[in-house]
């Protein structure tokens, strides 16, 4: 009988180990990739242990099997109690990447953390901020946090907010920054840009302009630094006045009002008259940094759960 057990178990181990090996038709179950292993592991676990079982009751100790699979329990229990915060992360990490609520280079804040997506691995998703930083999240913050992804929409709007002077005509400068932000390249032609008064502060009107840029054909930042560039140069060329802050100062108690000193002669330098550049130039890019050290740190490999031929939430 102990032989026949043994035979028995050992028939049974090979068979989980197969299981563990195989390629079987998992691609059924689910197309990612960890879903498939997991799933595989599980098998093999579930094989052996019936092995393990059978075995037992061959050699007629189905008690002590059931004393077994109840410490078993008993532990587990505590273990998960104990280690809760990785179970956690971890069953986080598998809905993630069911979900695949972003994939590698969008641009996302969690829970006002920003940044560009690097990978997703079974603890943490990782990001690169926009100035170089590796920044890791552990994944069950990233399940329960709000995910804001600025990549997922190709279309991205963007806007600017210029003061103008109180005596001037807000028409005609609402006018001038569409026709403007319409002749920018990598600004969207539909939906079309426009422009509403915004606020009206102590000194000037603020008019905000709007525009849409499509992420997969222009880089957002470079296009919202060129309207900007552009629009301010449109309306000081026009002559509208972009006033700045006036701030009054009241003296009590200083008596008669002092005489203002006379100003220091200006230099050479500071008498240059600043000529902009013709409207038809563009600024220089600001470049896809980011964007290299990602593919960069990517293809060194690494554990990574996001597939970007999976499903997208």
């Amino acid at each position: 009988l102990v032989a026949l057990a043994l035979l028995i178990l050992g028939l049974f181990a090979w068979i989980a180990r197969w299981v563990g090996r195989s390629h079987l038709p998992w691609g059924r179950l689910s197309a990612n990739r960890f879903v498939q292993d997991l799933a595989r592991q599980v098998l093999r676990s579930v094989v052996f242990l019936v092995g393990l079982l059978l075995a037992l009751e061959i050699l007629d100790a189905t008690a002590l099997a059931g004393a077994v699979l109840g410490t078993a329990g008993v532990v587990g229990i505590a273990v998960g109690f104990a280690f809760r915060d990785l179970v956690e992360n971890f069953i986080s990490s598998v809905l993630l990447s069911l979900r695949q609520p972003f994939e590698p280079n969008d641009l996302v804040a969690i829970d006002g953390l920003e940044g560009k997506v690097v990978r997703l691995t079974s603890r943490a998703t990782v990001l690169m901020t926009l100035d170089g930083n590796h920044l890791r999240i552990p994944n069950a913050k990233v399940f329960k946090g709000v995910i804001l992804n600025y990549s997922r929409n190709p279309m991205r709007r963007f806007d600017v907010g210029i003061g103008v002077g109180v005596d001037e005509d807000l028409l005609e400068a609402q006018r001038l920054g569409v026709e403007i932000l319409t002749a920018t390249p990598g600004v969207a032609a539909d939906p079309p840009p426009s422009a509403v008064v915004d606020a009206l502060g102590d000194s000037s009107v603020t008019v905000r302009y709007y525009g849409w840029v499509d992420q997969r054909e222009a880089s957002f930042a470079d296009v919202r630094g060129e309207a900007i560039r552009r629009v301010k140069t449109a309306l000081e060329d026009a002559g509208i006045d972009l006033p700045e802050p006036i701030y009054r100062l009241r003296l009590e108690g200083t008596g008669a009002a002092a005489a203002a000193p006379e100003p220091a002669p200006k230099s050479l330098e500071e008498t240059k008259v600043f000529e902009p550049r013709p409207s038809g130039t563009t600024a220089p890019p600001a470049g896809d940094a980011v964007d290299r050290q990602i593919a960069d740190e990517r293809a060194t490999g690494g554990e990574d759960l996001l597939d970007e031929g999976a499903p997208k939430e």
